[in-house]
């Protein structure tokens, strides 16, 4: 199916495809779905399974990437297979655009294709950056495309999706969506790289004290009820769509929950950078479209030890003080509050 570029105010690289897409070809010809591998990979290996940037890739062998007919669809082939029947392969090192040669990132390891080294690109995304991502991909064709989403945010890469943020002029992961297509016109694979949400939100509010749990739920419900005006949030979505205003916005919320920076930003630099390693291991050439605030992180972890299973954890201590029942208490205490209210009014 031919991609069709449409250009929409706001974003003018957002590419959308057919307007009845078939859901099969768009999420599962080209992106391969390792997340529920390397899950259960973590699982059954032991405690102290650490990855270093030396023996990441060459003793697992190809099936550790990805399993044909185990994990459904979405799995479409082997990164062995693909390197060999998409790609002959390649010794030299390929050259940016001279306009992006000062913004991309570039990182090494060894590999395990012929010429025994990988070079890694990592773009940094934030608001508008569809024409580098673009430009980058259509330049330099890698073998593989590393994007920070997981499995369960794929469906952004969906026209649907595209069509229903077109109303607000707001793109989310319009970036990604690039990114997919660029590699789908010469065939390359997209692999979803970030940590599952679940497990970052698991871990943010299993790792966050009583009392911030109850600020953190009633400063969300009493900013909800104070919504902001329609233009004004059309702007705060545009300016939130800012890799670098996310991690300030973060940044600025860790004053009060130390916590969330440390879940939200500096564990999935880790799993991203491990991740990546992995899959450069395996391949002459990637190219990887994350978040600007992620660059440092990576480039800090990357080569480094890192103990992929605890960040995969999730926290095991039971307790009564839920998101559903903490919600639950604050409703009754507001209500509470209002008929007292009610009451003294009425005197």
């Amino acid at each position: 199916m031919e991609l069709k570029p449409e250009v929409q105010s706001g974003e003018e690289f957002v590419h959308i495809d057919d307007p009845k897409p078939c859901r099969d070809f768009l999420l599962s010809e080209n992106i391969v779905n390792v997340e529920e591998e390397l899950l259960r990979e973590e699982e059954d290996s032991n405690a102290s399974s650490v990855i270093t940037g030396d023996d990441s890739i060459g003793e697992s062998g190809d099936d550790d990437i990805c399993s044909i007919g185990e994990s459904g669809d979405d799995d479409i082939c082997g990164v062995a297979d693909y390197v060999e029947c998409a790609f002959e392969t390649k010794t030299e090192k390929l050259e940016l655009p001279e306009e992006f040669a000062k913004s991309v990132m570039v990182l090494t390891c060894e590999s395990t294709v012929e010429g025994g080294s990988c070079d890694v690109y990592l773009v940094g995304t934030a608001h508008e950056s569809c024409r580098e991502v673009e430009t980058v991909i259509r330049s330099l064709k890698p073998q593989a495309v590393f994007v920070e989403l997981c499995t369960s945010r794929l469906s952004i890469l969906t026209p649907q999706t595209l069509k229903a943020a077109k109303k607000l002029e707001v793109f989310p992961g319009a970036e990604f969506r690039v990114a997919f297509e660029e590699a789908n016109k010469y065939g390359g694979a997209v692999f979803p790289g970030d940590r599952p949400v679940q497990i970052t939100l698991q871990r943010t509010w299993g790792k966050m004290p009583l009392w911030h749990k109850i600020k953190l739920v009633y400063s969300i419900v009493s900013q909800a009820v104070f919504l902001p005006k329609p233009k004004e949030l059309e702007k705060m979505l545009k300016d939130m769509s800012d890799a670098d205003m996310l991690t300030l916005v973060i940044q600025e919320m860790s004053k009060e929950f130390p916590s969330l920076m440390e879940t939200l930003v500096h564990e999935r630099d880790k799993y991203m950078a491990y991740y990546l390693l992995r899959l450069a291991s395996e391949h002459s050439s990637v190219v990887a479209v994350v978040g600007r605030g992620h660059l440092q992180g990576i480039k800090k972890n990357w080569n480094q030890p890192i103990n992929i299973k605890e960040l995969l954890e999730l926290p095991t201590n039971e307790s009564i003080f839920t998101v559903k029942n903490i919600l639950k208490y604050l409703v009754v205490a507001v209500a509470g509050t209002a008929i007292v209210s009610g009451m003294y009014l009425a005197k």
